[in-house]
């Protein structure tokens, strides 16, 4: 299975003129719509002299959860082409916010859709971009004496153990890539005494 998807390493910004308006756009890499949300009160309230704060978001690792908005600017021109870069991009886990200063001068719905578009493409252009993978939970314990093959797994696997502890019986947490937990798990098997369940890091 392909556990590979693309977001952000951190926050990007660009901008794009026409006719005097200025779009500025900004992007975040965001684990939650409530992450989403405040970030974009926090644009809302540093330029509130502006018109518009428009935006899209995806979320999930195939970017089942968006929303977008156009906040104010005709319906499909600015929500619409800000989530199309995030698209064509292959994003998620990632929120984009175009700020504009009106010029003066309207720019009809072609100019309105290739500026909130130009925008989010210049800002996605700077934006440092990586592929990370979706992985599931575990915690794992064992006597001390199984210690040595489980390591060796986890290192021919480039599995990072959390939280380790080694007394009388062992424990750590390991987050593993979707794609291979069947076959750690069947790794895992033969170790005698190993116990393998699923649980969320740190709990």
């Amino acid at each position: 299975m392909d556990d590979r998807y693309r977001s952000l390493e951190g926050p990007a910004e660009g901008i794009f003129r026409d006719r005097n308006s200025r779009f500025l756009a900004f992007g975040f890499p965001v684990n939650t719509a409530e992450v989403a949300n405040d970030l974009l009160t926090g644009i809302r309230k540093k330029f509130h002299d502006a018109r518009h704060h428009c935006f899209a978001y995806r979320l999930g690792y195939t970017g089942e959860v968006f929303r977008l908005s156009d906040d104010g600017e005709p319906s499909g021109t600015a929500g619409k082409p800000i989530y199309g870069q995030l698209l064509s991009h292959e994003l998620t886990f990632v929120l984009a916010v175009v700020v504009r200063y009106f010029g003066g001068t309207l720019l009809g719905t072609a100019g309105l859709i290739n500026a909130y578009r130009s925008a989010t493409a210049e800002m996605l252009s700077r934006a440092s971009v990586s592929e990370k993978f979706v992985t599931e939970n575990y915690r794992i314990s064992f006597p001390y004496d199984r210690l040595n093959p489980v390591m060796k797994i986890l290192k021919e696997e480039h599995i990072v153990p959390v939280h380790p502890e080694y007394n009388t019986v062992c424990t750590m947490e390991l987050q593993i890539r979707k794609s291979i937990v069947e076959r750690i798990t069947s790794r895992f098997s033969a170790i005698r005494e190993l116990v393998m369940r699923s649980a969320p890091i740190g709990d």
